[in-house]
């Protein structure tokens, strides 16, 4: 069952790459008494990922602290030492934008947002979407009907329904 506006997050454990390695993180832990936006992508270092995806959020970051975003989150259903790997190459972690890895794809399932595209080597991954989740629950959620665009997900789209 695909996520909408109004559910409550599924708790989930992702992870990243800490001071010490590897360390996972709770969704839950996140969202709790915070207002995040949470965007996802079908794969670190693809085409629309790396050139539009990341890149929007990371123009439109200040704007959407400005209005009270507490954290902006990228998630694939990538390891964390490629998250790491891609925040580093587009800049997106100097901006400050939080790289997490979904290794297994457990938190793409759970809100019904994972998809296959054998042809192109991308097996249980993430549709493209953004959403802004205030106290774990979904208040906007904006996905693409086509994993290869960025429209609807991008951060200037998101940014005006904040």
């Amino acid at each position: 069952m695909a996520l909408s506006k109004g559910d409550t997050l599924p708790d989930a454990t992702l992870t990243r790459i800490g001071a010490d390695g590897p360390e996972t993180v709770q969704i839950s832990d996140l969202t709790k008494g915070r207002k995040v936006v949470i965007f996802a992508v079908p794969g670190a270092f693809t085409p629309t990922c790396h050139s539009a995806h990341v890149p929007s959020f990371m123009r439109t970051k200040d704007q959407f602290m400005a209005k009270g975003v507490d954290e902006i989150i990228c998630i694939s259903v990538n390891d964390p030492f490629v998250m790491k790997a891609w925040g580093e190459a587009t800049g997106a972690a100097a901006e400050g934008i939080t790289m997490l890895g979904d290794a297994d794809s457990a938190f793409t399932k759970a809100i019904g947002m994972d998809f296959d595209a054998p042809p192109v080597g991308l097996i249980a991954r993430s549709k493209r979407y953004a959403m802004i989740v205030d106290d774990g629950v979904v208040q906007v959620l904006n996905a693409e009907s086509n994993p290869g665009e960025c429209e609807v997900s991008a951060g200037e789209a998101l940014l005006e329904a904040v």
